[in-house]
């Protein structure tokens, strides 16, 4: 699956499952892990993993107040770590060239093998 969107100021997005082993840690704990991840790659920004739900360890995160909004991608909320606010972010209702990220969730590092 991949999909791309591009804008009329030349921004381009696509989003397609990864064949990556994708990890999310922080400190020693183990955050995510999944064979499932979707890689989505946006023009002047790194490649993001959005790793599903289901292999996300929520009972660690707290949702946060912080939202934020994407003019591609939609509203994002945030969870976060005592020690780390809004480590982690996801887009419950995201813009339709991009609807493959819902239920997904998205850390600022992970590792990938």
């Amino acid at each position: 699956m991949t999909k791309g969107l591009k804008g009329l100021t030349g921004h381009h997005i696509t989003v397609e499952r990864s064949d990556r082993h994708v990890r999310a840690v922080h400190g020693d704990q183990v955050l995510a892990e999944s064979d499932g991840a979707l890689v989505l790659r946006e023009t002047g920004c790194p490649d993001r993993y959005y790793i599903p739900a289901e292999d996300v360890r929520l009972d660690l995160l707290t949702p946060s107040a912080t939202r934020t909004h994407c003019p591609f991608k939609g509203d994002a909320t945030y969870w976060s770590l005592p020690d780390a606010a809004d480590l982690v972010w996801a887009y419950p209702d995201p813009k339709q060239d991009v609807w493959e990220i819902k239920d997904h969730l998205c850390f600022y590092d992970v590792e990938v093998s």
